[in-house]
């Protein structure tokens, strides 16, 4: 379903949204780092409501930035792996 061509969006529902497409997120960036645009593209839905989306996660430890940006000044975002429960 993609939302690209609708009238935009509350920014209530886009954060409504936050859990499903994180998961969502998730998964793509399990294949490897992906740039704001990227990820918009893969899911279907305008850059604005995935940098809420993204950013939220980063607050939360769950994705990074990594390397340098691109030509266009876009961060390539992967999720931060964590140590498996009980190591150490």
């Amino acid at each position: 379903m993609s939302n690209m061509g609708k009238i935009r969006r509350d920014i209530g529902e886009v954060v409504h949204d936050e859990m499903i497409m994180k998961d969502r997120i998730a998964k793509i960036l399990n294949k490897g780092p992906r740039t704001i645009p990227e990820l918009a593209e893969a899911l279907g839905y305008p850059s604005h409501e995935v940098v809420i989306w993204l950013f939220a996660m980063r607050r939360y430890g769950e994705v990074q930035a990594v390397g340098r940006p691109d030509v266009d000044g876009y961060f390539k975002y992967e999720l931060v792996q964590r140590q498996a429960e009980g190591a150490q």
